[in-house]
């Protein structure tokens, strides 16, 4: 990129903060934008974070992105990382109108990101821990060895999804006022309450079997399967609760973003096109950013384009609190006039799965054309339903647990013999069972005795048991 280029981005950037900000009220954190290559903004997205531990799933994820990007198949504009303050990655062949319009959509994103209550617990140092993380995974990759350390993440990330998303509101805290609470802890992790296998051994020791029962099953069910097997994995040594600990930390970071993806891009696109559209740009430029913006905002075929869909609800939030009919103003008690603050008040409060449910309309599923469809023979896909209501409600039920399986601990003592029993609570999808079971593999390495998955199959119910050598299911 030319400096005259660079200048031009420096004078749009100051322009559009100026219009976010000023005219229509956005408050993003601070933001340092770098321009960079296709190498490293791919690099960044594979590893979602700057400078975290290595391990080969992102480096897969990354010669997937870098080979669709380089057959011309897609192409990321931007990566915006959560943090104050933000940073911005903007490739580097983008025109200056996509980087413009790539700008006001970073401002977007950071002002959901600093006012949306679901990133208010967020850190935001992140980047700066992920880093400390990666130096102590490097330490124990020369510590234990690189293959005992990769394998043991292959067994942690099988899971890593399985967090409780009100792990901040469920988290016990520390009395700073209690002596007891003042005294140094033996401890790898973050978690005050982590303990090693030691010092639970000590505790246990001289304890009944009755009293240790009791214990192991306190606090159960447990939908953190991460952070269960953490505190209470019998065979795990120190370093590896530090790596869970690790890695929950970065999970709960990113957990946030997994709840609020059609609102985050939602409300990004419609703020893009609002500042976009304030800018004093050239002819060709405006042509330009008119069919970048369509681009953005369009149905996909086959598949929900959160970007469209979000966009969309937010514009109708906006349409009927200005201008309510009658029915909602004596119902509801909307004066009219209320649509900027009513979008600024469900930004701040709602996750995807209440905007759905409270704010997609009939008349907003007719004019999108939403509806449900199944796979019929193995061969024709059916549409299966067309009323609004079962749509909407099916969404919502595709986004719970961000989609993946409700696997909760029901016993860390099955059978007496502190085996691990699990429960897939059963909504209607069953589970793929060749994943589950490698699962179960990965799960007995980090539980270290026999584990169980209760399921639900067209037959009815199944249990699924791992002891280590073979695989059985009744």
């Amino acid at each position: 990129m030319v400096d005259r280029e660079v200048q031009e981005l420096e004078q749009a950037v100051e322009q559009i903060w100026e219009i976010a900000t000023t005219r229509f009220g956005l408050d993003p954190f601070p933001v340092r934008f770098e321009i960079v290559p296709a190498s490293v903004m791919y690099e960044v997205g594979s590893y979602a974070l700057p400078g975290r531990y290595s391990h080969w799933t992102f480096g897969k994820a990354y010669h997937r992105m870098k080979m669709m990007y380089d057959f011309g198949l897609s192409k990321i504009y931007e990566v915006v990382i959560n943090s104050n303050p933000s940073y911005a990655f903007l490739l580097e062949t983008n025109s200056p109108t996509q980087n413009k319009l790539v700008i006001a959509h970073v401002l977007g994103h950071i002002d959901f990101f600093k006012n949306n209550v679901y990133f208010s617990k967020t850190n935001r140092r992140m980047i700066d821990e992920a880093a400390l993380h990666a130096r102590r995974m490097s330490e124990y990759e020369f510590k234990y060895g690189r293959k005992v350390v990769e394998e043991f993440l292959d067994a942690v990330l099988s899971i890593e999804e399985h967090v409780d998303p009100n792990f901040f509101i469920r988290k016990p805290h520390e009395n700073p006022d209690k002596e007891e609470d003042k005294k140094p802890r033996r401890r790898e992790g973050r978690y005050d309450d982590l303990l090693s296998k030691e010092e639970r051994d000590e505790q246990n020791e001289g304890t009944d079997d009755q009293a240790g029962k009791q214990r192991r099953r306190a606090g159960l069910p447990e939908k953190d399967l991460v952070y269960f097997l953490m505190k209470n994995s019998p065979s795990l040594e120190p370093w590896q609760r530090d790596i869970m600990a690790m890695l929950h930390e970065e999970m709960e970071y990113f957990i946030p973003q997994l709840q609020t993806k059609i609102m985050n891009e939602g409300w990004a696109s419609i703020w893009h096109s609002r500042i976009m559209r304030e800018m004093d740009l050239p002819t060709n430029e405006h042509l330009e950013f008119a069919e970048l913006h369509a681009g953005v905002v369009s149905p996909h075929k086959g598949q929900l384009n959160p970007y469209y869909l979000g966009y969309k609800i937010f514009e109708d939030i906006e349409k009927r609190w200005d201008k309510p009919t009658d029915e909602e103003r004596e119902k509801f008690g909307r004066r009219g006039g209320e649509g900027r603050e009513k979008m600024f008040e469900v930004r701040e409060l709602d996750n995807d799965i209440s905007f759905l449910r409270n704010y997609l309309t009939e008349e907003l599923c007719e004019e999108l054309d939403l509806f449900v469809y199944q796979l019929v023979d193995e061969e024709d896909w059916t549409v299966t339903e067309k009323k609004w209501e079962r749509v909407r409600d099916q969404l919502v039920a595709n986004m719970t647990n961000f989609g993946f399986p409700y696997i909760e601990v029901v016993d860390g003592d099955y059978d007496g013999n502190r085996e691990l029993y699990l429960m897939h609570r059963y909504e209607g999808v069953e589970l793929d069972m060749k994943y589950a079971r490698r699962t179960l593999e990965h799960l007995y390495k980090l539980w270290g005795r026999e584990v169980h998955l209760e399921t639900q199959v067209d037959e009815g119910a199944l249990v699924m048991h791992y002891d280590g050598r073979e695989h059985d299911e009744d």
